[in-house]
């Protein structure tokens, strides 16, 4: 049987003020107040959450731009690595260090200003790597150039190896069209498979789809799950995401992300996947090997008549199992910290 250790992960989840830096770090810092030295492996900020994201466009969100290192965003988080003496990871708005006219290969748009960045800090205070957002949602694309692609990271236990990637980048790189369960395409997991990851951790700034619009962070046409068989239509298990205190997850949410990473949990077969009502997203039971550990790190609030729809969470993606394990989750619109253990293989 394989050897196992406890990987400590903390989820910061709750709602920034677009422009406010300083208040938003305040926030965060009085939130992490009560976390002590070594209580966690790994601390997660989401996507741009010092800044806020809705930026209509590069002249507003140029102010807010950051220098690595020296911004306030890995400023706070090297402060709060050395401090904690885990690993901090965080979001930021990353300011283009050269002139640049390029387009990042995305047609009809002005010159990117900078990068939407994810950084990952040590236990000691130092930086250890920057992911630039490879997949660019539309709200990125007035100012933002896109990276150049996934990476991974051999970290010490109990991370292991280890892939950040940012929001969008789960769902499908245009100008690809997801047409097929069988063979997406699913750029993200794929690359997790490849590599080896044994830890995803993903920065999100996720908006809540209307009721009128396709449940993902965009509006495009992939937004229902293709195909007739496994995992169908996301297998929809609580329609009604409004809960009265915002502590229940949203749903949808949670097995839109199962879905974009089908590849690591899929069947081999998807004939032999029973075709029934049960939720995508469910417990975790049983054992196996290789195993994907996956943390999304959302946030809540609104901001230019947009939400978003929280629901951090932690799942367990175990290859062949025909379903995606939900460990724990956060609600649609709580302000909290998740601290949460999770079985890792070493």
């Amino acid at each position: 049987m394989a050897a196992t250790t406890t990987l400590r992960v903390g989820v910061v989840q709750f709602a920034p003020k677009i422009g406010k830096v300083q208040a938003n770090i305040a926030k965060a810092r009085e939130l992490c107040n009560g976390l002590t030295p070594r209580c966690v492996d790994l601390l997660c900020f989401p996507e741009m959450i010092f800044t806020g994201y809705m930026f209509p466009d590069a002249t507003s969100i140029s102010p807010y731009l950051e220098h690595p290192k020296t911004g306030p965003t890995c400023t706070f988080c090297a402060e709060l690595a050395r401090r904690l003496e885990c690993y901090v990871a965080a979001g930021f708005p990353e300011r283009l260090m050269w002139d640049s006219s390029t387009t990042g290969g995305v047609a009809h748009r002005p010159p990117a200003i900078g990068f939407n960045t994810a950084v990952l800090y040590s236990p000691t205070g130092e930086p250890l790597t920057l992911y630039r957002k490879s997949n660019l949602f539309e709200t990125d694309l007035s100012w933002a150039t896109p990276g150049s692609g996934f990476t991974v990271l051999d970290l010490p236990p109990p991370l292991g190896r280890t892939t950040i990637a940012i929001c969008n980048d789960l769902n499908v790189h245009q100008p690809a069209v997801w047409d097929s369960l069988e063979d997406g395409p699913y750029e993200l997991a794929r690359h997790c498979m490849r590599e080896g990851t044994k830890l995803l951790v993903l920065l999100n700034a996720w908006l809540k789809a209307r009721d009128d619009e396709e449940e993902e962070e965009t509006s495009g046409s992939d937004g229902e799950a293709p195909g007739t068989e496994e995992g169908e239509g996301a297998h929809d298990v609580d329609d009604d995401d409004d809960d009265d205190d915002g502590l229940e997850p949203n749903w949808k949410t949670l097995n839109w992300w199962a879905h974009r990473l089908r590849p690591t949990w899929a069947h081999h077969s998807t004939t032999e996947q029973e075709n029934d009502d049960q939720q995508t997203v469910c417990q975790i039971n049983g054992s196996g090997s290789k195993d994907l550990v996956v943390i999304a790190c959302n946030r809540v609030g609104d901001e230019g008549g947009k939400t978003f729809v929280g629901s951090s969470a932690a799942l367990m993606m175990r290859r062949g199992s025909g379903r995606p394990k939900l460990l724990h989750a956060m609600g649609e619109r709580e302000e909290n910290i998740g601290i949460w253990s999770i079985p890792m293989r070493l």
